[in-house]
């Protein structure tokens, strides 16, 4: 019996990576991109996916800085790669060392990519570009000191108005130090700037090219050194067709750098011509002017009086308000005389002595009204008083008892006896008397008797 070998899961794993790597040592792949991920190590993770299968892909931080676009779901890439096994999952995957995109080149859609973001961030908006000075002071052209570019610039301006100065700050326009020398200009003009600075311009310009020499306008930082610029910045890139990021980022787009010359340049016989007209009209209108102050001048003088006539017709406006002063100074103290006189005679009606006087009087005789009612009313109380005293005097039973009568009374309750028949032989009685009371008993008793 032959004696089977027994792997672990490492052993074959081991194995299986050994095989697969030794056998796709470098493999070139194509496929669709899907599940992009960028974690916080800066490798790229997604899954390379045709209409059948799928496998993993990683391009690790030091290969995808060289990448001119970003990768994103969707895109068809041909990539170049070695198969790896990660032995800890058990699962193989392959390491991309190149990525390009399938049917259009990674420039063009590293082009896309940075157009539609800065657009989203309000670098091209229409709003924010800045108007080109009517006549600048001086020109900025940031170029390459070699090419046709600055002649064609320098021709045309000197051409259209010969006084503007042209402050060529040379940079390379192509290859790997065209970018930092673009930025080095932008800086270099910032602080060379000065209080009239407004009246500058910048022409960023360079003939025509492929899209590989185009590189440095297409790039994100030149961009937004355009767009930071205090002074407005004409865009002269390459050919009519050419398009660059830097185009858009521009206050002004020029087809060709003998067209961004002319942009930035009026024609100083146009300005000549200009002036001509304008100090034509100006003369017309201050000689009008003039003529018209003239008439009014004339005018006035004929209004003009003499002082003394004028001191004259004064005085007598003096002599009217003086008498007419008098008689209004009269006709006041006339009226204040009257209404002091009227004022008198009420304040003498309101008098507090003679009001006094005349309720004095009216008290004298309410007195007398009040003594005399009070005697009358005294009198006849008297009289009612002296009435019911005597008619008291007649119902008084001690009167009646002094005419010879006496009240009767039970001793034990003190009842009244008015008949014989109330009382009985033996019992007690008690009898008043005008004068002393007499207790008595019953021996016998007759009723009407």
């Amino acid at each position: 019996m032959i004696e089977q070998h027994i792997f672990t899961v490492t052993e074959l794993t081991a194995k299986i990576k050994t095989l697969l790597e030794d056998h796709f040592a470098f493999v070139w792949i194509s496929g669709e991109i899907s599940n992009f991920k960028i974690p916080a190590s800066g490798h790229y993770y997604f899954s390379l996916k045709d209409r059948d299968s799928q496998i993993n892909a990683v391009m690790f931080r030091g290969q995808n800085r060289q990448l001119k676009f970003l990768p994103e779901d969707g895109q068809h890439i041909v990539g170049l790669g070695r198969i790896g096994v990660y032995p800890p999952r058990g699962t193989y995957q392959i390491i991309l060392e190149q990525l390009e995109p399938r049917g259009i080149g990674a420039l063009q859609i590293a082009f896309e990519q940075l157009k539609k973001k800065l657009a989203a961030e309000g670098l091209f908006d229409a709003g924010r570009k800045r108007p080109l000075p009517g006549l600048p002071r001086q020109i900025f052209v940031i170029s390459s000191a070699s090419g046709a570019v600055v002649h064609d610039i320098m021709q045309v301006a000197g051409r259209r108005f010969p006084n503007i100065p042209i402050v060529l700050v040379p940079t390379a326009v192509q290859g790997l130090d065209a970018e930092p020398q673009i930025l080095q200009a932008f800086d270099n003009i910032a602080h060379y700037q000065h209080a009239d600075s407004q009246r500058d311009v910048i022409i960023l310009a360079r003939g025509g090219g492929s899209l590989e020499d185009l590189q440095a306008f297409n790039s994100e930082s030149v961009a937004r050194a355009i767009f930071n610029s205090r002074l407005p910045v004409i865009a002269a890139i390459g050919h009519e067709t050419d398009v660059t990021i830097a185009d858009f980022a521009a206050d002004v787009r020029a087809p060709t750098p003998s067209a961004a010359a002319e942009l930035a340049t009026p024609r100083k016989s146009d300005l000549l011509h200009q002036i001509r007209i304008n100090q034509a009209s100006l003369q017309r209108r201050a000689l009008n002017a003039i003529a018209l102050k003239r008439r009014q001048l004339g005018a006035l003088s004929g209004r003009l009086i003499h002082p003394r006539k004028r001191l004259d017709q004064l005085y007598l406006r003096l002599d009217e308000l003086t008498q007419r002063l008098g008689r209004a100074m009269q006709r006041y103290q006339l009226d204040y005389r009257r209404q002091s006189l009227f004022m008198g005679q009420r304040l003498m009606a309101a008098c507090p002595a003679r009001a006094i006087a005349i309720h004095q009087s009216k008290l004298e005789e309410m007195k007398h009204n009040l003594y005399k009612s009070l005697t009358i009313h005294i009198n006849n109380k008297h009289n009612s008083l002296q009435y019911l005293r005597m008619q008291l005097t007649a119902y008084n039973p001690q009167a009646i008892l002094s005419r010879g009568y006496s009240i009767t009374r039970d001793a034990g309750n003190g009842h009244i006896i008015r008949s014989a028949g109330q009382t009985h032989i033996g019992q007690a009685l008690d009898v008043v008397l005008a004068q002393g009371r007499l207790h008595v008993t019953v021996d016998r008793n007759k009723e009407n008797q």
